[in-house]
């Protein structure tokens, strides 16, 4: 059995913001970053990394508070603050400009880069993205909302918990939960303040910035599952690019990576070759 909680062969780590960041690096060519939903860690873009690093440089971090990353000292889960730490991550690792890739919180985070840091982020690419107001939420955030149940649920979150909730994250016609899925997440949501940061994160105020989303100035492509509504990305955000997914859920890189590789690839090979002929070519 795997033992998720600790470093593997190919971890690597970045002292940012006081935080030890955790991540994965493979591939060469134009960099792409991924950046995982709550609750996850870069494992959830494994597939996804994997098919897209035989011709991009591909970084993905465990974002604070998941992983191996871990906790903040500062409980500050606000989303802005994420994008600022991404962007000091980018920097520690001498990136000065990339494609961002994002699912679920992830994608809040990217769109978030866009809008603050938009010289850094040279394509967007949203996938089951947040940002919008919540007109519902997942059980399971319910559940850490609860003041009764805050304080147990930092001390322990239990592994039924878990499966519940990964199961009704995925389309109907998922297989993708499975028993080293399941491990995979108790195991590092039971590192060392991560069920904290967790409760921190699901209580945390997050300011509403959808009015802003019409701003995003970068070449733009929405991935969306059909049975996630109340996303407007592609309406909102100028010139950008849709596809719909039939059949998957909210963990779409997991559940098809080989969909999501795909159309991240023709995304940026069509944006890369629309910049050449506008620019001509340079020697």
């Amino acid at each position: 059995m795997n033992v998720w909680s600790e470093p593997q062969s190919d971890s690597l780590f970045a002292d940012v913001d006081g935080l030890r960041v955790h991540y994965k690096r493979a591939g060469h060519g134009p960099t792409v970053v991924l950046l995982h939903g709550s609750a996850s860690s870069l494992h959830h873009f494994q597939g996804v990394a994997g098919l897209l690093s035989a011709s991009y440089d591909v970084i993905r971090p465990d974002l604070p508070g998941w992983g191996l990353t871990g906790p903040r000292a500062d409980r500050d889960y606000r989303v802005p603050t994420y994008a600022a730490t991404v962007a000091r991550f980018l920097d520690v690792l001498g990136v000065r400009r990339c494609a961002v890739v994002g699912n679920s919180l992830g994608g809040n985070i990217a769109w978030n880069l866009a809008l603050d840091r938009a010289e850094r982020v040279s394509a967007l690419v949203l996938v089951n993205a947040l940002g919008y107001p919540e007109k519902s939420v997942p059980a399971g955030l319910k559940l850490a909302r609860n003041p009764l149940l805050r304080p147990v649920l930092r001390r322990a979150m239990p592994r039924r918990v878990i499966e519940r909730n990964l199961r009704s994250a995925v389309g109907p016609h998922s297989d993708i939960v499975d028993e080293a899925m399941v491990e995979r997440s108790y195991q590092l949501m039971g590192r060392p303040g991560n069920r904290s940061a967790f409760i921190d994160f699901v209580n945390t105020d997050q300011p509403d910035r959808s009015a802003e989303i019409a701003r995003i100035a970068v070449p733009t492509l929405v991935l969306r599952s059909a049975s996630i509504n109340a996303q407007h990305f592609a309406r909102d955000i100028p010139d950008a690019q849709e596809l719909i997914h039939p059949d998957g859920g909210h963990l779409l890189p997991e559940e098809d990576p080989q969909w999501v590789a795909r159309a991240i690839t023709h995304f940026l090979d069509a944006h890369s070759n629309s910049t050449q002929s506008r620019h001509g070519d340079r020697t």
